[in-house]
């Protein structure tokens, strides 16, 4: 699984401290993804660390920053694998500064899900992501 191309995601939560909210965007694009919950972020670009690549991800398609806590770490070096392509980092995050987060690129809606119950698992997932939500719940 070398040279796969990187993505990052932030699982933001209401507080990195003491998460009982998860902030979960639904895709608009493309139509093989339409509809399906994912985790807000995108690929890293030549010469971005993985985290300074997230930060303005979540920027351009929520309009806010993050304050990133630790990272969920995958089962591989790139870490989660999405396809035979890609993998992606995930980090929690929590919304520091810009307001409410709104949908301005890739999504049509943006729901905060109750982290205590099952909630999360029921939401239609883009598939890659199910292994991610099932292994955040857990480390709760």
């Amino acid at each position: 699984m070398a040279n796969l191309k990187q993505i990052v995601g932030a699982a933001i939560v209401d507080s990195i401290a003491a998460p009982t909210r998860l902030l979960v965007a639904r895709r608009s694009a493309p139509p093989a993804l339409a509809g399906l919950w994912e985790f807000p972020g995108g690929k890293v670009e030549p010469g971005e660390t993985c985290e300074n690549a997230l930060l303005r991800e979540i920027r351009e398609e929520l309009g806010v920053t993050v304050t990133l806590g630790a990272e969920l770490v995958g089962p591989i070096d790139q870490g989660w694998p999405l396809n035979e392509s890609a993998a992606m980092r995930v980090w929690f995050a929590e919304v520091t500064d810009g307001g409410v987060p709104d949908t301005l690129e890739d999504h049509d809606e943006l729901w905060w899900i109750d982290l205590a119950g099952e909630e999360a698992l029921e939401l239609d997932w883009i598939p890659a992501d199910y292994p991610i939500v099932r292994e955040l719940l857990r480390s709760l």
